[in-house]
């Protein structure tokens, strides 16, 4: 198994913003979509919250054997204790990789200086609040709208400083009901269309949900999609922070091929992640990539 630590820990270790080639995959035919499906499809990038065992042993070589799997672009998780963003930032542009998007805590108070680091480091202007642990405001109307109200907050900070905010989602989102209604739907109806949302397709369906649904529903207010295969069902062991064991792309229980449909027009990256990994971690990121790229469901 390729995970070593799980994801409260990587945080706990994480320091702040402040201080092989890959192998034939499953392939949809071509024909699905055409060429005009092809215009449409968004762009690949990968979360290095799948290789955060890898980069924490040998960063920089890390980031070469990313690109030696013909991967341009990444989105950015926390880093290992003792590296700052500055020289994370230099690995990338060293091993010839850019940054899409970055995850960060909400900015607000002390954390803003960390976001606009971040966000000048790295050269992107998307920075997303990670959303990981489960808040317990969402169990109540109350706290929801207490959240959102935060989460337009840090979307008008954002936006005054030339960069925009988005909000990641786990399964919780779409598991807590509080008013008669899900969490997601007060989010999307409530939070500001200056927020935009990173959709995990996998934790969308392990909280009961067809994933395709939900990005239709969306629309243009989902701007990033992050793309993972596995059982995607809800257990014990995944609130423990145990989630499954995933695998690449369109070898799981995800119908890719309508999350692509639903995704075309408005979704404009599809994030390749994975939590923990049934296989060889590069094996499995290659696989995912080809075959996103062999079907036509990104470029």
């Amino acid at each position: 198994m390729q995970k070593t630590f799980n994801r409260r820990e990587f945080l706990f270790l994480s320091g702040s913003a402040t201080i092989a080639a890959a192998l034939p995959s499953f392939v949809v035919p071509a024909a699905t979509f055409g060429p005009a499906f092809v215009a449409g499809a968004p762009k690949i990038a990968v979360q290095l919250y799948t290789i955060r065992d890898e980069i924490a042993r040998d960063m920089p070589g890390a980031f070469r054997r990313l690109a030696s799997l013909g991967v341009k672009t990444v989105e950015t998780a926390f880093w290992p204790k003792g590296v700052s963003v500055a020289q994370a930032a230099k690995a990338l542009r060293n091993a010839g990789l850019s940054v899409c998007s970055s995850h960060v805590e909400i900015p607000l108070g002390d954390k803003k200086a960390a976001m606009l680091e971040t966000a000048e480091a790295f050269g992107c202007r998307r920075m997303i609040w990670h959303g990981w642990p489960e808040d317990k405001r969402y169990s109540s109307l109350g706290g929801t709208k207490e959240l959102i109200h935060i989460y337009n907050e840090a979307g008008a900070f954002a936006k005054s400083r030339g960069l925009q905010f988005g909000l990641h989602n786990h399964w919780w989102e779409y598991r807590n009901k509080v008013g008669g209604r899900f969490v997601f739907e007060w989010l999307l109806e409530g939070v500001s269309p200056d927020v935009f949302f990173e959709l995990d397709a996998y934790w969308i369906k392990v909280a009961g949900h067809d994933p395709a649904a939900i990005i239709s529903r969306f629309g243009d207010r989902a701007k990033l999609l992050h793309m993972k295969d596995g059982p995607a069902v809800y257990n014990d062991a995944l609130v423990r922070d145990k989630p499954d064991p995933m695998v690449p792309l369109g070898r799981g229980t995800q119908d890719v091929p309508a999350i692509a449909r639903a995704a075309r027009g408005h979704i404009e990256w599809m994030v390749i992640e994975m939590d923990v990994v049934a296989t060889d971690v590069w094996r499995a990121i290659g696989e995912s990539r080809e075959y996103l790229l062999k079907n036509h469901f990104a470029g």
